[in-house]
């Protein structure tokens, strides 16, 4: 295998690799089971209690 050909290789699959991950991070992220636990997460920087539970 030459230089070129595996640099053609690793484009071509690598390409497709990060457009497989990509479809997968999305449709994780769009999943409707997934929608309480990412509205949790992005209201907890906005929670009131601290990390030892008490009111600050």
């Amino acid at each position: 295998m030459t230089y070129e050909q595996a640099t053609q290789f690793a484009q071509t699959w690598g390409l497709v690799l990060l457009v497989v991950l990509f479809a997968g991070v999305l449709v994780y992220a769009l999943w409707p089971g997934n929608r309480e636990k990412f509205k949790r997460a992005a209201h907890t920087p906005l929670d009131k209690e601290g990390d030892d539970g008490r009111e600050d």
